[in-house]
């Protein structure tokens, strides 16, 4: 026995530490005792109320009944001025004989006259009952009770003649036929009882079962999910509040799962861009210490690509500080910002950079295009992709730039001559560190997160930033569109 209990411990104690909820504490077990003390008060009910409502009939009626012959045999006794033993054993034979109801007739004073009990017959002794002191005082007196088996039932009345109580009538009834009928019924509801609670227990059971089937296979999925298992889901039948739950769980863990990989993309994309020139810093380092000879002009030219190297270490630090902050999404205060004129801000400082590969910057600017925004992140969106317009450009290239509104939203058109991106790499564009063409990236800078920043930054303030092939085929466009500001916005802030 007590191999079997510890047995029994160690188990509960490997569930627990499994994570599991043992059963007297879970959800199906509180289904379970909630049915089951539903199922307990209608049993109470059931096997109360009838049988009251039954003792009850039985008490109106015989007390009815009862008093009804009580009052006959009172007025067939009040024909003279006093009672006599004899006059009210006459009176008695003329009645019909009350077969199981004991009569009693005393005087004024209480003295037994008549007794119609054979086994206890008390004639000539004084009826000391109350329900007898009680008549003799004027009142008619009914009481019924049931009582070891068996309904007993009392009534009394007064003998009146001319307004003079002559004496009492007393009968007692003992009935324990109508008695055994209410115990067959008490005994029949205690049956139905059992029957009640048996079947009550088996389909708590199946249907607590049934209910926390979904919610365990969500609990279990949770722990899956927790444990870093993203692509587990929840097959769950049914059309109910739990199913719809576990849609949602199955759409979150499909988010989760996506997250997870872009985070691990990120992550793996990151160290190699940041490998990269570290590994030419140190093979250049390498080479300048390593080489014996070397002249004073070499030594500038690897110190010189160094430099670059570590200016390219800097720019993705940069930029994926810029990542961390637009992740957390920050609060931040914005104010009226027109498109147009920050253009124009972005046009001024990448000129000197165009000029540089002979191309020419064409501007398309409508007046009073405000967006809601902060200043320095519409001029980052602006700025990333006109650099990359002029960057990506052929010598003696054009960038056209546009500003204007449509459906209620302001948009920033972008369109350069450059050999253009892809179908197929359109999608992924946005992605961070993606690059069509990472030879050339490199040899332009870049990061593979311009975009990325920028449609990120974009999407901040409510808008959003698509790529396109640019017209006939040549180049490629830009379009980002942001939610135009209010007049009531724009006068307030000018206010």
């Amino acid at each position: 026995m007590w191999k079997r209990w510890r047995k029994r411990a160690r188990h509960e104690s490997l569930v627990l530490k499994a994570g599991e909820v043992p059963f007297f504490r879970s959800l199906q077990a509180k289904y379970v005792v909630t049915y089951l003390m539903l199922v307990v008060v209608i049993v109470l009910v059931l096997n109360t109320y009838p049988l009251l409502m039954a003792q009850n009939v039985v008490f109106s009626a015989k007390e009815t009944s009862l008093k009804r012959q009580a009052l006959t045999i009172a007025n067939a006794l009040a024909v003279s001025e006093t009672l006599t033993q004899e006059s009210v054993t006459q009176a008695m034979e003329l009645l019909d004989d009350m077969q199981g109801t004991r009569v009693l007739v005393t005087d004024e004073s209480g003295l037994i006259l008549y007794d119609s009990s054979g086994l206890e017959n008390r004639t000539g002794d004084y009826a000391i009952i109350s329900e007898v002191v009680a008549a003799l005082r004027g009142s008619d007196v009914c009481r019924a009770e049931y009582r070891q088996g068996a309904f007993r039932t009392r009534v009394a009345v007064p003998a009146v003649y001319r307004g003079v109580t002559l004496g009492a009538v007393y009968l007692y009834e003992y009935d324990t036929e109508q008695a055994e009928v209410l115990l067959s019924i008490q005994s029949n509801l205690r049956y139905i009882s059992v029957v009640i609670c048996v079947v009550a227990l088996v389909v708590s059971l199946i249907l607590s079962k049934a209910l926390t089937r979904n919610t365990s296979k969500l609990l279990g999925g949770i722990r899956s999910v927790r444990e870093g298992e993203y692509s587990h889901r929840v097959q769950v039948q049914g059309k109910d509040e739990l199913a719809q739950l576990a849609m949602e769980f199955n759409e979150l863990t499909n988010r989760l799962q996506t997250i997870e990989e872009v985070r691990r993309r990120f992550v793996s994309d990151a160290s190699h861009e940041l490998k990269t020139p570290l590994a030419s810093i140190r093979l250049l380092a390498d080479s300048i210490l390593q080489t014996e000879s070397v002249d004073m002009e070499t030594v500038r030219e690897f110190v010189s690509d160094i430099g670059e190297e570590a200016d390219r270490l800097t720019r993705i630090s940069q930029r994926l500080l810029t990542l961390t902050k637009l992740d957390s999404s920050p609060q931040r205060e914005r104010v009226p910002v027109d498109v147009g004129e920050l253009v124009e801000k972005v046009g001024h400082m990448l000129l000197p950079q165009a000029q540089a590969v002979q191309v020419e910057l064409v501007y398309h600017l409508r007046p009073c295009c405000v967006v809601m925004a902060t200043e320095d992140d519409l001029y980052q969106v602006a700025f990333n992709l006109m650099e990359n317009a002029v960057k990506y450009n052929l010598p003696g290239g054009r960038v056209e730039v546009w500003v204007y509104r449509e459906d209620g939203q302001i948009v920033l058109a972008v369109q350069d001559t450059g050999v253009g991106i892809p179908e197929e790499d359109l999608p992924r564009i946005f992605e961070r560190f993606y690059r069509v063409d990472k030879a050339r990236s490199r040899e332009a800078g870049g990061t593979g997160l311009g975009l990325s920043i920028a449609r990120d930054t974009a999407r901040l303030h409510g808008g959003d930033i698509t790529a396109q092939p640019g017209a006939n085929g040549v180049g490629a466009r830009f379009v980002a569109r942001f939610p135009m500001a209010a007049q009531g916005e724009v006068n307030h802030e000018e206010v």
